[in-house]
């Protein structure tokens, strides 16, 4: 827990130990201020008024001393706390921003929200409000026990292995609910996913799903949350129950060394029995606060782990020294790849040259491997065997900055940022000037698109680019690329969910491209394929033909079939 702790505290560290070692001073110092009961009692049993008030006076001091003390030690670790809400988010954000985009799955993307939201809160709160009780309840006990030894060395025998005993039950029962808290920080991960899945896509749910908007899917992860939610609680209370019947055992052990132990003493040194007897009693009282602190301690770790296995996916590694590439070409040798140790393999030994400038069609049936090798192609995954090579450099060879530089992307599924038309364009170079804005934006379509505005490239698009349609998207996504300037464009499927008139945009748009760039299209739609200088046909990972449209189409082959298809689909007419 405190090494994930100080891992996200980063430059920040020193705060925690400063607070953990101010924290353990306060259990110190409430230790000896509880020690010195035992010669005001002693004295006042004695009728020694005198000696008594002395000790009592310094009790006092003592109590005021902890009093100011304790002041000091919660205002550390709410510094502690704000460290963690200032520092911790970013340092888990710089390295999310370094991990290969493959990793970005819907459920590890859930966890990584509930993680930054409420563990984060969670983690904060955390020096402020239970580690300064539970650390001054580990050493306070501690001076108790030497205090017990210096009156019997029974008593202080007994108070001393109680506390491995409690450490050992505590483990126990933080074992219990380990899996059952778990399951609850994966359930509420996956419902806040489905809360903000119900508020994007009201649209969707309500033409399936009538007046109800699409509820029964939300409502199955509320449940299944409440149900983990209940076991949870059920586990959490059983566990304290059992936490707090072991310092009441180890209360009873010390009660009746007591008895036997006053039992055989004169009535004089039974003042000593009685001391003890108080002594007994306030070295029960942190361990019971350490005791009922034992469930928020488990789930913060939960949270913690959380944290950790995500700070323990590591980047893509990058090979030394780094490389330039000589030119934008791209080639593929005996690239297999899997997307896990037992998974199947998505491709087989692909070996592919694309020239400098030139434009390949990229086409197969759904599964065949055509978006996983594109995907290879910037970095998502590295391949499970072979290389992936630009202009001569394995891409593991590139810098993350050089390899951006190299490649720009445009995919089906396009997401626009909050913000003007213009910002969204601008994302594909933060320096642009406005003309070179404007360009990009005519030659992808969009001047068309403002010019109907009364914004223009001002207007904003909404979240997600809720105010736009998927082709008005698709061409600002472009024009994006078009502004990068990248010398190699990967393009999945940018025209398959859109009308004949965006089609015909983005196909023109794309045809401008060829030759300023290395143009990678995976398309279904002739007019894309017929334009590329060279098609490659996928079926189950392996590339099974490739060469140009004209040679192919006369081969007979796939892409024959293919074409035969697809011209047979537009003749067809509704009577």
């Amino acid at each position: 827990m405190l090494k994930t702790f100080v891992r996200l505290l980063g430059e920040d560290a020193p705060t925690l130990r400063r607070y953990a070692w101010m924290a353990a001073f306060y259990g110190l110092l409430c230790g000896l201020t509880i020690t010195a009961l035992v010669p005001v009692i002693s004295r006042l049993l004695r009728g020694d008024v005198s000696g008594a008030a002395c000790w009592l006076v310094a009790l006092l001091v003592g109590m005021l001393a902890c009093g100011i003390w304790r002041r000091s030690v919660d205002k550390a670790g709410v510094a502690v706390g704000v460290a963690v809400l200032q520092g911790a988010r970013q340092r888990i954000g710089d390295h999310v921003a370094r991990l290969p985009i493959g990793w970005f799955t819907p459920q590890n993307s859930a966890q990584l929200s509930h993680v930054i939201t409420q563990g984060m809160m969670a983690v904060a709160q955390l020096p402020a409000h239970v580690f300064t009780p539970v650390i001054s309840g580990a050493v306070t006990p501690l001076v108790i026990v030497v205090a017990l030894f210096t009156l019997h060395w029974t008593l202080g025998l007994v108070a001393l292995l109680a506390l491995p005993l409690l450490v050992v039950a505590m483990l126990l029962t933080a074992r219990l609910g380990q899996a059952t808290d778990a399951t609850y920080q994966q359930h509420f991960a996956y419902t806040s996913q489905r809360m903000v899945e119900f508020a994007q896509a009201q649209s969707v749910l309500r033409a399936f799903n009538g007046e109800g908007g699409g509820l029964r899917l939300l409502g199955q992860a509320i449940d299944q949350q409440r149900q983990s939610g209940m076991r949870l609680i059920y586990q959490s209370s059983l566990s304290a129950v059992l936490n707090a019947w072991v310092v009441q055992a180890i209360f009873c052990a010390l009660l009746v060394a007591v008895a036997l132990w006053a039992e055989l003493l004169e009535q004089d040194a039974a003042i000593a029995a009685c001391v003890a007897l108080v002594l007994v009693c306030r070295y029960i009282e942190p361990l019971l606060d350490v005791a009922s602190y034992g469930e928020i301690l488990r789930s913060a770790n939960g949270q913690l782990d959380a944290v950790q296995s995500i700070l323990a996916v590591q980047p893509l590694p990058v090979m030394e020294p780094a490389q330039t590439p000589a030119d934008n070409t791209v080639e593929l040798r005996s690239v297999s790849f899997r997307y896990g140790p037992d998974a199947p393999q998505v491709l087989r030994g692909v070996n592919l040259e694309i020239a400098a400038g030139s434009m390949t069609a990229l086409i197969g049936a759904s599964g065949s491997g055509k978006t996983t090798l594109v995907r290879l192609l910037a970095r998502f995954f590295d391949a499970s065997r072979g290389s992936v090579l630009i202009g001569g450099v394995d891409v593991r060879q590139l810098s993350e900055a050089d390899l951006a530089a190299q490649v720009s992307q445009i995919f089906q599924d396009t997401y626009l940022f909050q913000g003007s038309i213009a910002d969204n364009i601008r994302l594909g170079k933060p320096t642009a000037t406005e003309a070179e804005l404007v360009e990009a934006a005519r030659q992808a379509g969009v001047a068309e698109i403002v010019a109907r505005l009364p914004q223009g490239l001002d207007t904003p698009v909404g979240e997600g680019g809720a105010r736009l349609s998927g082709g008005e998207r698709q061409r600002i996504a472009i024009a994006r690329a078009l502004l990068k300037g990248a010398p190699i464009l990967l393009v999945d499927e940018a025209t398959a969910a859109l009308d004949a008139e965006n089609q015909a945009a983005v196909a023109e748009a794309l045809a401008r491209l060829r030759g300023q760039c290395t143009l990678i299209v995976i398309a279904h739609q002739l007019s894309t394929v017929a334009m590329a200088d060279q098609i490659v046909v996928l079926d189950e990972g392996q590339i099974v033909e490739q060469g140009t449209p004209a040679s192919l189409a006369a081969s007979g082959g796939r892409y024959a079939q293919f074409l035969a298809q697809r011209q047979a689909a537009t003749g067809w007419r509704i009577a």
